[in-house]
């Protein structure tokens, strides 16, 4: 399955070309229509002989004007191979030149070069001399040796053996690969009544199929495929290459935009810190600087950000270097994604290139050799290390999602995967999932700071709220797990974490306070002292540790019982609900001579356990 983009400078037909192809106008905007411009992406399909039969080929038709040059950016990442148009009647425009260099940057090298309107050029001398200069021009990219056919969309001169030159060209490609795991830019969303939110994009990565569930990332929204389309028709599998409509359940279309992925849970960690390796165009106007604004333009979307440049000064026109990039919002980027700078004013292309590392772990010093030497190693390393750098990520990554990252056969990387455990470049965690060593310790380290500064803070604490470590984490709560079971430091319960030494020490004159409560406690056992009082007495935070401690037991705000007295009550409900078939507030309060506060506070206590359940303004044991 394929995807054609067109590309040229504007008013040289792209738009008119594609509806000659394939009867669909892509300009769908009434100004666009009204203007005879097009402004945003179009989208068109075709079949192409000597394709197997039924194969589509999508087709997005880009904005030619300099205005609408990030629309066009929008377009291109997720093509095969381009469709260049040049209007026989002016040759080779500034917009073509930028558009030639996108596609160079992008690594798109492939593509046919129509010559539109030649129903316009009377002189064959002027027709050859447009010919020779375009392929003067192509001759210096990637593109060189491209076909290069004269057509025309008015009068249909040409387009037979267009159509023919775009699937020779087709079927020379490899085929898209498989890896696993659907990655989809988007690059629009709409609704539809009676159905829902809809999103498109070029299917990337793996299929995706009905019923599936997805994420939209960097939102982070969840839902589930209820349908798929593509080409107009519906499917339950879609294909990578293929331009897709995903009907979502369980988002709404105002919480989507282009410039999201959506995906499936788990394979994306959203990053606004990436690495990279950048090409500078050689004929811009000034060098990139250190801590240079830019536009950064990946898959559909758009950022800006500030370039680092780690190993250089500054990058001079036409060279290639080292940065590292923060973006002002977040990004769902994977390892090898292309990009294109821009600068935002005035704005102007000034280079590309390729994500090494999708989420650095920290903001480097400049002019480090070790840094440059771990970047050199990621873009020419071994199997193996590309795998520990897919696993560079402050949370745990499946093994699909890892398979997913990386460009291997599937025997291959499980290879990779046994060659990097061994060789210490990667942990295997409890629950099977997977971190880069050194992230893995750099967590750890983290969680073990965390919690050394919490029992300093609060010694008489059993320990930090599970949520409140996962939160100052910054991690999934699975992912929090996962890395407390994988390590003896630490010790944790279903909503405590400590570390393993940690204990809870009273002063010698802590314990007397406590012994002395105790002993009121136990002197009017069911009518025992409130958290109040009992706070006022020994202070609130050995109050807190006796019930840590499990020496006190609290079944309300303001309600302790001492664990003897508390376990008589349990047993004491549970055979006036046998005996009697349920129990009442007043049965309760006259059996233990207590009052209602005490008899309500237990029993709802006891419902919000499961142990019994409310029935009328009687309780009976709880249905399990």
């Amino acid at each position: 399955m394929r995807v054609i983009g067109t590309a040229g400078h504007v008013d040289h037909g792209k738009s008119t070309l594609v509806k000659c192809l394939t009867g669909i106008d892509p300009d769908r905007l009434a100004e666009e229509k009204a203007r005879e411009m097009t402004i945003d992406l179009g989208f068109a399909w075709l079949s192409l002989p000597g394709l197997p039969d039924g194969e589509m080929v999508g087709i997005v038709d880009v904005p030619g004007h300099r205005d609408f040059i990030e629309n066009m950016l929008a377009g291109v990442g997720g093509i095969d191979a381009a469709l260049l148009v040049i209007a026989a009647d002016e040759g080779i425009m500034p917009q073509t030149r930028e558009h030639l260099a996108i596609l160079n940057l992008l690594g798109i090298h492939h593509a046919v070069v129509a010559l539109t309107k030649v129903d316009m050029v009377e002189d064959p001398d002027w027709l050859y001399l447009v010919s020779e200069e375009v392929a003067e021009a192509l001759a210096q990219t990637p593109l060189a040796g491209a076909a290069i056919l004269p057509v025309s969309a008015n009068t249909g001169q040409g387009i037979p053996e267009l159509l023919t030159a775009l699937a020779t060209l087709l079927k020379s490609l490899p085929p898209r690969r498989d890896r696993g795991v659907a990655r989809m830019p988007i690059d629009r969303v709409f609704t539809i009544g009676g159905f829902g939110t809809v999103v498109t994009g070029t299917l990337r990565g793996g299929a995706l199929h009905v019923g599936d569930e997805v994420v939209i990332e960097p939102a982070g929204l969840t839902g589930r495929v209820r349908g798929l389309q593509s080409y107009q028709t519906s499917t339950t599998k879609a294909l990578p290459g293929t331009r897709t409509a995903v009907n979502v359940t369980g988002l709404d279309r105002q919480e989507i935009q282009r410039g999201q992925v959506l995906t499936r849970p788990g394979f994306i960690q959203p990053t606004d810190l990436f690495d990279a390796q950048v090409r500078l165009l050689p004929d811009i106007d000034r060098p990139l600087a250190h801590n240079t604004e830019v536009k950064v333009f990946v898959g559909t979307a758009e950022a800006l950000g500030h370039v680092r440049v780690l190993a250089e000064e500054a990058l001079q026109p036409g060279e290639t270097g080292w940065i590292q990039v923060r973006t002002d919002e977040p990004l769902a980027l994977v390892r090898g994604d292309r990009f294109i700078l821009r600068l935002p004013s005035p704005p102007q292309t000034i280079g590309g290139g390729v994500v090494v590392q999708s989420n650095a772990p920290s903001r480097y010093r400049r002019f480090q050799q070790d840094v440059i030497d771990r970047l050199e190693r990621l873009v020419r390393g071994s199997p193996a290390e590309l795998v520990a750098d897919a696993a560079a990520s402050d949370e745990p990554s499946s093994r699909s999602a890892l398979a997913s990252r990386v460009d291997l056969e599937p025997a291959e990387f499980e290879q990779a995967l046994e060659e990097a455990e061994q060789q210490g470049l990667i942990v295997r965690l409890n629950d099977g999932t997977w971190m880069e060593s050194g992230r893995y310790e750099a967590q750890i380290d983290r969680l073990h700071g965390v919690l050394a500064n919490y029992h300093a803070a609060y010694p008489l604490k059993a320990g930090m709220a599970r949520e409140e470590l996962r939160s100052r984490m910054g991690i999934r709560t699975a992912a929090l797990t996962a890395l407390l079971d994988s390590s003896d430091l630490f010790s944790s319960e279903t909503t405590v974490v400590r570390l393993a030494n940690h204990a809870v020490h009273l002063t010698s004159e802590q314990e007397q306070r406590l012994a002395d409560l105790l002993q009121r406690f136990e002197a009017v056992p069911y009518t025992p002292p409130s958290f109040q009082e009992a706070a006022t007495q020994v202070g609130e935070d050995v109050l807190r540790a006796a019930i840590d401690l499990g020496r006190l037991i609290q079944v309300a705000p303001d309600v302790l019982f001492g664990p003897e007295a508390y376990g008589a009550l349990v047993s004491g409900t549970l055979d006036l609900i046998d005996q009697d078939g349920s129990v009442t507030v007043a049965a309760l309060r006259d059996r233990y001579g207590t009052s209602r506060k005490y008899a309500i506070a237990l029993l709802e206590h006891l419902d919000a356990l499961g142990t019994t359940r409310r029935q009328g303004d009687a309780r009976v044991r709880s249905i399990r």
